[in-house]
């Protein structure tokens, strides 16, 4: 051995106690799922691939509350009364601590509404009934996992993909902005994916962090759909025989180039693409408990750097922590003068749009701030932030580069669902991002400092 070894190379990893379970959330048929301004339907009139719910237990001890990650093909949750009484009947079944919960949605648009509001639609009365469904089944689900825990390692691993492209495009002529694909704009390829393996090195689950709009399937779509989650977790469970969790990254701003589709053989193409670049990850790590280490040189016809894997120490720090941080709201209409617009508006197209305003408003309140939670997590090397609303790519580009020591998992539609976080530069343009959320300018850049801050906070503690 020389006598100044290099630093070994390591995985970001937490060891720990694991419990993984799975079920099917497909919707009943009939159901109303009008996700559009553009559709001239209301219900699906089918199944391209089954929703999925997948659960993740993680615990440092076995006397301890877990933490529980849940990963649903759903889309997102127009108002927060429906969000929260999903969550409570979940929190409360559980005896958990509102901490240790991330719900997380994929946010798919070919999928059912989760809003009891729309009851008087077509459809709309098995919304109810649905969302127990959602609850019971999660319930069921979380506690199979934790039936079946065992020990193990998290590994995590950055890759790439690029799936996801810019989708803020100009148009000049009417000086406002399109969601669509931007080619002049680079987007954040970034991947990040987590395996979870017992103590026999056998994979449990995988977690796969990716930040792109699942857009694929529009108003053309008449099919109840995963969008490019479905085929990406078949082509990872098959391989790795583990379900698989999808946690949507920081894509406020992201979307696939090609999107706005009814054909679902472009969804699995994508599919595919994210699925592989999944697999190459997974393939590209180091085996559980272990680190590159030097060795040694060896005189050859060159002179030879050795590296080897060797057993090294793993972190089973676990931290939990919510920090709020309240955001300015942009002056809106009331919820009363939204609703009155609403009921008189004839035209079907602005008529939805009025009644997502509404239930915007109905979320955040007639005040002029809204305090928003952020769940963030230490698991070992890694570091899990989950928040409820679409914030743009550059929020997780900051976080990650703030430490690059550790895994930065960043996710949007967690625990919630409201408005996009644009950066402040964009508050001046025509665009959906900055009509459609209700927070004022700054509020992003308001996310990635409290965010920072905080992470900071819990790696320094001992």
């Amino acid at each position: 051995m020389d006598p100044q070894p290099y630093l070994p190379i390591k995985n970001a990893s937490f060891s720990g106690i694991f419990g993984v379970a799975q079920t099917d959330i497909t919707p009943p048929a009939g159901i109303y799922s009008r996700n559009w301004g553009a559709s001239e339907h209301d219900v699906a009139e089918g199944v391209h691939r089954p929703l999925i719910l997948t659960c993740l237990t993680i615990q440092s001890s076995p006397n301890e509350k877990p933490l529980v990650i849940v990963a649903a093909d759903l889309g997102w949750w127009k108002s927060a009364e429906d969000e929260r009484f999903v969550r409570g009947k979940i929190l409360n079944a559980l005896s958990l601590d509102a901490g240790r919960l991330m719900f997380c949605l994929s946010h798919t648009h070919a999928g059912p509404s989760l809003c009891r509001d729309d009851a008087a639609r077509t459809g709309g009365d098995l919304i109810a009934p649905y969302l127990d469904q959602v609850i019971n089944s999660t319930i069921l689900t979380v506690n199979e996992a934790l039936a079946s825990v065992k020990a193990g390692v998290l590994t995590w691993e950055y890759g790439k993909c690029n799936l996801a492209k810019n989708r803020d495009l100009p148009q000049p002529e009417k000086n406002r902005f399109l969601v669509g694909f931007n080619a002049e704009i680079p987007a954040d390829d970034t991947l990040l994916v987590g395996r979870v393996t017992d103590n026999e090195g056998k994979t449990l689950a995988t977690l796969t962090n990716y930040a792109c709009h699942p857009t694929t399937l529009a108003w053309d779509n008449r099919l109840i759909s995963p969008d490019f989650i479905g085929a990406m977790r078949e082509i990872v469970e098959t391989e790795t025989q583990a379900p698989s969790l999808f946690l949507q990254g920081a894509s406020g701003d992201l979307s696939p180039a090609e999107q706005y589709s009814g054909d679902q053989k472009l969804a699995d193409r994508y599919g595919r693409q994210l699925g592989y670049a999944v697999l190459a990850t997974l393939e590209s790590m180091f085996r559980p408990k272990s680190s590159l280490t030097y060795q040694c040189a060896v005189e050859s016809g060159a002179p030879l750097a050795v590296w080897r894997e060797e057993v090294d120490a793993i972190s089973n720090v676990l931290k939990v922590n919510v920090i709020e941080i309240e955001y300015p709201l942009k002056p809106m209409s009331s919820l009363a003068e939204l609703e009155a617009e609403w009921a008189k508006c004839e035209d079907r197209v602005l008529k939805e749009r009025l009644w997502r305003k509404r239930c915007i408003r109905k979320v955040v309140g007639d005040g002029t701030t809204a305090v928003m939670p952020v769940w963030m997590w230490q698991l070992g090397d890694s570091i899990l932030v989950g928040q409820c609303n679409e914030a743009y790519s550059g929020f997780q580009i900051n976080v990650r580069a703030a430490f690059p020591s550790h895994a930065v998992a960043v996710m949007n539609v967690v625990n919630g669902s409201i408005g996009y976080l644009p950066p402040a530069e964009l508050y001046e343009e025509d665009m959906y991002a900055v009509w459609q959320t209700p927070f004022d300018k700054g509020s992003l850049e308001m996310l990635h400092e409290a965010v920072i801050s905080q992470a900071q906070l819990m790696i320094s503690e001992k």
